[in-house]
């Protein structure tokens, strides 16, 4: 057994494995550690940046703004703690002055990608999902290898029913990370959506990646089976297509089953184990 660590360790450990502990940090601060910050040196402002995060998370207002407040004398001309303010703002729902804040810090330094990402969540927060787009579609010109940038604006189109612009978005997803197996399940779920002849056969040909690099992807596997029988009954298949379709058909039918009769036999043998 280790030694217990300090508060001021514990939040340091949090820190640097990025674990945001909200609650946990914030009983720490309440608990006494706001009484002796002013010793902590340099990393005190470490720890006001985290207790304050924690109590926006938690919608204690006031603890946040103490911790700004505190910054704001020691960095007055910081970016990163007027975020902090915007954040403060957000929280409380006075969209207006967040906006106004943030499009302060954007116009100081346009390259503040943390800035841009926090006005896209206030357009989202006050449901502007349009002009979300258009904010998270200039910041990805900028900055086009964010991944999550792009998994949020295919999220943000799903929720427009904006399908074709959405399956773009995971095609960006899936060059950057060509071995995820649930990229390629969405990519097929998408094309599925959209219909037609030939995005049922990208569909299918995705799910079947899917299942290639996970084998265990149940729902790839289904939405194989839904794909192939689509297209073993669309007129404007040729005979030899719908032949290979219907064999798929068959064989994912069949795999659906086995799944499903293991699946019942664990259940079976696990229920009898708590007798």
């Amino acid at each position: 057994m280790g030694a217990q660590k300090s508060d001021v360790e514990q939040l340091r450990y949090w820190r640097e494995n990025n674990d945001r502990k909200s609650r946990e940090v914030l009983d720490i601060w309440l608990n006494g550690l706001w009484l002796k910050v002013n010793s902590l040196g340099n990393e005190k402002f470490l720890v006001l940046e985290q207790v304050c995060l924690a109590a926006l998370d938690c919608h204690i207002p006031n603890v946040a703004e103490t911790c700004i407040e505190s910054l704001s004398q020691s960095f007055p001309s910081s970016l990163r703690v007027r975020k902090l303010h915007a954040m403060y703002f957000e929280a409380k729902e006075d969209f207006g002055t967040a906006t106004d804040i943030l499009n302060s810090i954007i116009k100081a330094d346009e390259t503040n990608s943390a800035a841009r990402k926090r006005k896209v969540a206030v357009l989202k927060a006050q449901g502007r999902t349009v002009d979300a787009i258009k904010e998270l579609t200039d910041y990805l010109k900028i900055f086009m290898a964010d991944v999550e940038a792009w998994q949020e604006l295919a999220e943000l189109y799903i929720s427009e029913q904006d399908f074709s612009k959405a399956a773009f978005c995971v095609e960006e997803l899936i060059l950057h990370n060509p071995h995820n197996h649930l990229l390629h399940q969405r990519y097929a779920d998408i094309k599925y959506t959209i219909g037609g002849l030939e995005n049922l056969e990208t569909a299918r040909s995705y799910y079947s990646q899917a299942l290639k690099i996970n084998p265990k992807n149940m729902r790839a596997l289904y939405g194989l089976y839904l794909t192939s029988s689509a297209l073993s009954t669309s007129a404007k298949c040729s005979s030899q297509r719908k032949k290979e379709a219907a064999k798929l058909v068959e064989r994912s039918l069949k795999e659906i089953k086995k799944r499903y009769s293991e699946a019942n036999l664990m259940v079976t043998a696990l229920a009898a184990l708590e007798i």
